[in-house]
């Protein structure tokens, strides 16, 4: 029994030198809770009707957090892709999952207005300051001008459609005043697709034409998805209008709406807002889309196109400015917020991100200039939630579509062409 016992202490102490020997040996592995993670819920429409600009909105993320290695400063990078889509259900439930089985500290990015408005409800709850968000409606700022619990939805990364819409009224002015465009009478449409985005488009869109003279005798909505577009189209020419303008955010329905129009003889000049969102609409609109009008951000700079080339070498198509070029700038955006907060407070988390974000990114004391779309992105207490709108900053030129390529013809200062009427619309 004795000798049992010294043998098994003679094991054991052996064992423990083999231990000590290697744990003394070289660098010492980091215990695996010793590694920083900061976990990005990234929220996007991969599934549903706008599941084009959900693919390019992951691949821009992707390509943005590739170029620093998934690091910010110690910290791992680890991304949960949230698919909303395009449901503010789903999306709801998609967030919530992300929040209790993913863990996400900080969340960014999000497509469709309706979902933002739904969403905005969750980040209060859980506190998860949320950046970015790509919904525009009016909608938006009133929910968050509404209650401070709001401010987790950080920020718009959109403006809201009436700091936009005058574009297009100041467009068709100044060609009715050149004498581009004699139209046969001033007499509208608005149409949109049913979401907080389209109406709140369309509403803006009614007011600031309405104030320049023009007629509206016609507004209508469709369901977010919904291809058959014969009924409202037939029901706008029966009604002579000469002018459409409105906006749908789903790529089959803009596209149906496009071409129907162009079968059912629909003699107007169209505004479609947000056409090119979709980086290859040309493909599913063909020549139907030329002449037609839209209020986009483009790539013009050296960097801009330079992105643009990397972005179609590293995934194979054409990246779009909105989702793609301005979810990349956005995201690239977070990443300098979250450098500068853990300068300012040593560690990455909600509550150290919802601070600085509160004291210097909503203040206009941090901005970011090194975009491919926008000179300047600023947020001021004036501004918010939405970026500071203006030459400079947040714009975008109205341009004209030819062959699936846009024209500017606004403003002046960025115009490359004159409007072109089409003799159906003359």
């Amino acid at each position: 029994m004795i000798r049992c016992n010294k043998a098994l202490l003679i094991v054991m102490v052996l064992l423990l030198g083999t231990a000590l020997l290697f744990t003394g040996c070289g660098a010492k592995e980091p215990a695996k809770e010793d590694v920083k993670v900061l976990t990005v819920g990234v929220d996007l429409p991969l599934t549903g009707p706008s599941a084009k600009a959900g693919r390019e909105f992951q691949d821009a993320v992707k390509m943005a957090f590739e170029e620093v290695g998934y690091k910010i400063g110690d910290y791992e990078v680890k991304l949960v892709w949230i698919d909303d889509q395009a449901d503010p259900q789903k999306g709801t439930a998609a967030y919530e999952q992300a929040v209790v089985r993913d863990k996400i500290d900080v969340g960014i990015l999000n497509w469709n207005s309706s979902v933002a408005v739904a969403l905005m409800e969750t980040v209060a709850k859980y506190q998860i300051p949320h950046f970015f968000g790509m919904g525009a409606a009016g909608t938006i700022n009133e929910k968050w001008l509404s209650d401070e619990k709001y401010r987790y939805w950080i920020n718009k990364g959109w403006a809201m459609p009436d700091k936009m819409t005058q574009a297009y009224v100041d467009t068709i002015s100044q060609a009715i005043e050149k004498g581009l465009w004699t139209p046969r009478n001033k007499k509208m449409a608005i149409y949109g697709d049913d979401t907080d985005w389209g109406r709140s488009y369309g509403k803006s869109m009614k007011k600031r034409f309405t104030d320049a003279g023009w007629e509206v005798v016609s507004e209508d909505y469709t369901r977010l998805g919904e291809t058959d577009m014969y009924p409202l189209l037939t029901k706008m020419k029966s009604l002579d209008v000469s002018l459409v303008a409105g906006t749908i955010s789903s790529p089959p329905s803009i596209a149906a709406f496009i071409k129907q129009a162009r079968e059912v003889n629909l003699n107007a000049l169209m505004i479609c807002d947000a056409l090119g969102e979709t980086a290859d609409f040309y493909s599913l609109t063909g020549d139907a889309s030329d002449y037609v009008l839209d209020n986009r951000p483009i790539f013009v700079s050296e960097r801009a196109l330079k992105f643009a080339a990397d972005f179609k070498a590293k995934y194979g198509y054409e990246p779009s400015p909105a989702a793609g070029g301005q979810v990349y700038d956005y995201t690239r955006f977070f990443i300098k917020v979250a450098n500068e907060t853990l300068k300012e407070y040593g560690e990455l988390n909600r509550e150290t991100l919802f601070k600085f974000a509160q004291e210097k990114l909503m203040t206009g004391e941090i901005t970011f200039t090194d975009g491919v779309v926008m000179e300047e992105y600023k947020y001021t207490p004036e501004s918010a939630p939405d970026p500071v709108v203006g030459e400079g900053y947040y714009i975008f030129p109205v341009v004209q579509y030819f062959g699936g390529k846009a024209t500017v013809i606004w403003p002046d200062s960025q115009k490359t062409g004159d409007i072109q009427i089409p003799d159906y619309a003359k």
